[in-house]
């Protein structure tokens, strides 16, 4: 029988279509492209597994295992999607080739759905201290039940949870677990023996009014001590203490934690932002494109979605739900070289917000922070029941069911 995945792209040097990049953005598009019939299509991807992040939050609140993240990588790749088994690590959008570090590429039109990198280093000291002693992080797989470890082990001390300044996946995730931390300890009874702080950089906890009011609320309620326009500068595992500054006095606090949870600079891959599609716009080298139709400015067929994009909403799985299909129906056109009015992305991206085992406030806006409810008639501003378990059971299922097989 005809592999579902042709020769794994080794026979072919050239295709009418190539995606780098087999995550979310990657397999949602080439789905679509291949229902709407399109047959000359590669994904470049090196990866054997692949990984449903959202839920990487609640493995380290110790609401979901962590066996449920993942999947091969092959079981998701859609049939007769030519499969290159390798990373990219140039492109010329002039020569319109690809390179990797064996072989070149050729293609007709490029999707750009690489993700993004977590610069651990970008904080002195972090790299070294995460996944021991005191210092987790549930923005990787392999630190995720490390979370969970300190957060039950914990029942006295000082607890801290920071955000980096610049664009991180799913802006919420930072403030979710502190959350999820509280709400055990306040259970356990010993979060009145917990200072628990809560570093981050903006000035204020939520870009839309109607959340940040709600947040501000769950915080209060916990006891949080919330730092704004602050962010963690460095930071001592074997010494458990860490350095924040506060960016709006200038000032430097340093103190001693029990736990920290630490959430590293995200920027593109390196390869990306040393690249002639970066935006010169954006300091941390993601890819130039128009807001609206997903294409770069600068070259025609040239499309780009998900975390690489330098687009000004929050980078998270819902918002590529709805980037694909407007990025698949314009590329499309440029395919077939029909001159019509492009589809447009709006902005839209939603965030479930956990605030405690078995509540969420789902967040849904678009690009001028306006509400955007996909269910009018719930009111998703407040703490809800139903919407923990979509964030647990109904999202999932939409992910590997539907979103990945490009149905939604």
């Amino acid at each position: 029988m005809p592999s579902a995945h042709p020769a794994s792209g080794a026979a072919r040097d050239h295709f009418q279509v190539l995606i780098i990049g087999g995550g979310t953005a990657g397999i949602t598009v080439a789905a679509r492209l291949r229902r709407a019939g399109l047959c000359d299509i590669a994904v470049l991807e090196p990866a054997d597994v692949h990984w449903y992040q959202p839920l990487w939050t609640l493995v380290g609140g110790g609401r979901a295992p962590l066996g449920v993240t993942h999947r091969p990588e092959a079981s998701v790749m859609p049939r007769q999607v030519h499969w290159i088994r390798e990373a990219a690590t140039a492109v010329d959008p002039e020569a319109r080739t690809v390179t990797t570090a064996h072989r070149t590429i050729g293609y007709d039109h490029l999707v750009m759905a690489p993700g993004l990198q977590l610069d651990w280093d970008a904080i002195p000291g972090l790299g070294a201290a995460v996944g021991h002693g005191a210092v987790s992080s549930n923005y990787a797989f392999e630190y995720a039940p490390y979370t969970w470890e300190l957060i039950r082990g914990l029942r006295s001390g000082t607890a801290v949870f920071t955000q980096p300044s610049g664009p991180v996946k799913c802006g919420g995730a930072p403030q979710k677990i502190a959350y999820l931390a509280a709400d055990h300890w306040r259970r356990q009874g010993v979060l009145d023996r917990i200072r628990v702080v809560l570093v981050l950089p903006a000035d204020s906890m939520f870009g839309v009014p109607v959340w940040r009011r709600a947040l501000e609320r769950v915080a209060e309620r916990y006891g949080i001590e919330v730092r704004l326009n602050s962010e963690m500068t460095c930071v001592d595992g074997a010494a458990r203490r860490l350095t924040v500054a506060d960016h709006s006095t200038g000032a430097e606090d340093g103190f001693a934690f029990d736990l920290l949870h630490a959430v590293p600079p995200q920027r593109a891959p390196g390869w990306v932002e040393r690249g002639p599609l970066a935006d010169p716009a954006s300091p941390y080298g993601y890819v130039e494109v128009d807001k609206h139709t997903l294409q770069h400015p600068r070259h025609r067929n040239v499309f780009a979605l998900g975390d690489v994009a330098n687009l000004p909403t929050s980078k998270t799985g819902a918002a590529v739900r709805k980037q694909a299909p407007v990025l698949v129906a314009n590329l499309l056109a440029e395919i077939n070289g029909e001159h019509r009015e492009q589809r447009r992305y709006d902005g839209y991206t939603s965030c479930p917000l956990v605030t405690a085992r078995g509540k969420v406030l789902l967040a849904e806006f678009d690009y001028d922070q306006r509400p955007a409810p996909s269910i009018p008639l719930l009111d998703t501003t407040k703490e809800r029941r139903d919407m923990w378990l979509l964030k647990r059971y109904g999202l999932p299922a939409l992910y590997w069911r539907g979103m990945l097989k490009g149905l939604v």
